[in-house]
């Protein structure tokens, strides 16, 4: 028998993946809930396992192709066997342990086998963040009412669910990291192909060139690739312009001092960057036009300050996004940038997490730089990037007797769109964050 494996819907928005690298190739076996590919979803890697245990018979679908979900990507069974739709029992929620606990891998697992025909609309379905999240809390799916599209549970659903069963809101606790091991670079043919199509668009011709005896070509990965066809079409369609500012951080470290240790009590590890989220999201409340987007028709202006705060990694750049930003305090903040940097980094976002960013925070201080001028993130109006906390002599005046004294200062550099916004109300706009820092 021959079970169909079809691209899962990794997110309650997501409507087509592409292949990042398959982990067996034809002829290999593979058990049950072994991983069996990555699938890459808006720059967010999620690992597909096996619906069943068998031979990895044909892949239909090769790495760096966008599908959509419910495609075929892949045929497992025995090489002798027929073709056959997937069980039933994968195709719908797994019946519950007897300790009550769904297994991740079960759960996930269902998602990728072509479901049955008559198995039941409502309740079924189960994106990896939520069967992950029922897995984890030892919940049964049957007891949770779903407010999604057709009855779905959604992860709102089983927070809510998981918050009155236990008194009180509380966070699902983060899945250990699954370590990603970073392809290895092979050595490139003395001739190599350069310049192929990006996921998901239309082939063009391939240019060939030839490569010194001393020189290797490292091949893209897909995240690679779209972060350059990303950042390619963002300078092409928007005039970028940067200002740049410096603003003395001495409010914000003495803050940070004397309420870090309160802060850990709570398990939020307090940093500089929930004070620049805080205080961007006060200044586009000033600047709404900064928190829009350019259309042919006129600028669109976003009500709900979603902010995306880039996260380095090593083969890429994920920005997750806070959002409602605006409406969470320093706690807030603190523990919301905390939980989705450490889960850009273990590679454990939800696409959806990475989406619907209305304005974007890029800490390039961290590596040392002292200011940038950073990329727009399309569809964005402007980023703002935070250079490096450098303790420097300065100027300045009291009772009109001027004096030297050392300070922690950063630059602030803020890329904008010039259709959107001009130089004064840029200028306007990071003074506001410059203010909103040094009162602190």
């Amino acid at each position: 028998m021959t079970t169909e494996l079809t691209m899962p819907q990794l997110g309650e928005s997501v409507t087509e993946g592409t292949i990042g690298r398959w982990l067996k190739q034809p002829g290999e076996p593979v058990a049950k809930y072994e991983p069996l590919l990555e699938v890459i979803t808006d720059k967010v890697d999620s690992e597909v396992p096996a619906p069943v245990a068998g031979t990895l018979l044909e892949i239909l679908v090769p790495e760096g192709e966008t599908v959509r979900v419910g495609t075929v990507i892949a045929r497992l069974g025995s090489p002798a066997g027929a073709v056959a739709p997937a069980p039933p029992e994968m195709a719908v929620q797994p019946a519950p342990t007897e300790a009550g606990l769904l297994p991740r891998a079960e759960v996930i697992a269902a998602l990728s086998a072509t479901p049955t025909p008559s198995a039941p609309a409502h309740n079924t379905f189960l994106s990896p963040v939520v069967a992950r999240l029922i897995a984890e809390h030892g919940l049964d799916p049957a007891g949770i009412p779903g407010t999604g599209q057709g009855g779905r549970i959604t992860k709102q659903d089983v927070l809510r669910f998981v918050a009155a069963r236990d008194g009180a809101t509380t966070s699902a606790p983060a899945q250990p990291a699954t370590p990603v091991s970073a392809p290895v670079p092979a050595m490139a043919p003395a001739v190599a192909q350069v310049g192929p199509a990006m996921p998901g668009s239309q082939a063009r011709s391939v240019e060939r060139i030839a490569l010194p005896e001393d020189a290797e070509l490292v091949t893209l990965s897909p995240m690679r690739r779209r972060i350059a066809e990303h950042m390619e079409r963002s300078v092409r369609i928007a005039p970028h312009v940067t200002t740049v500012m410096e603003v003395d951080l001495s409010s914000v470290m003495a803050h940070r001092e004397a309420q870090r240790a309160s802060f850990e009590q709570q398990g939020v590890r307090l940093t500089v960057t929930p004070y620049v989220v805080q205080a961007v999201a006060t200044a586009l409340g000033k600047t709404p036009v900064l928190n829009g987007s350019f259309t042919a028709e006129g600028i669109v202006i976003h009500r709900r300050i979603h902010i995306g705060v880039a996260v380095a990694l090593d083969e890429g750049l994920l920005v997750p996004v806070v959002r409602d930003a605006d409406e969470k305090n320093l706690l807030g903040l603190a523990r919301a940038v905390g939980d989705l940097a450490s889960r850009a980094r273990t590679r454990r976002l939800q696409p959806d997490e990475t989406q619907g960013g209305t304005f974007t925070i890029t800490n390039h201080g961290v590596g040392g730089s002292l200011f940038a001028t950073p990329i727009i993130n399309q569809p964005q109006a402007a980023i703002l990037g935070v250079g490096a906390v450098v303790k420097r002599p300065i100027i300045i005046t009291q009772h009109g007797v001027d004096a030297i004294a050392i300070k922690p200062m950063a630059y602030l550099s803020l890329t904008f769109d010039h259709r959107i916004a001009d130089g004064a109300t840029a200028d306007a706009f990071l003074l506001d964050i410059k203010r909103a820092l040094e009162a602190v």
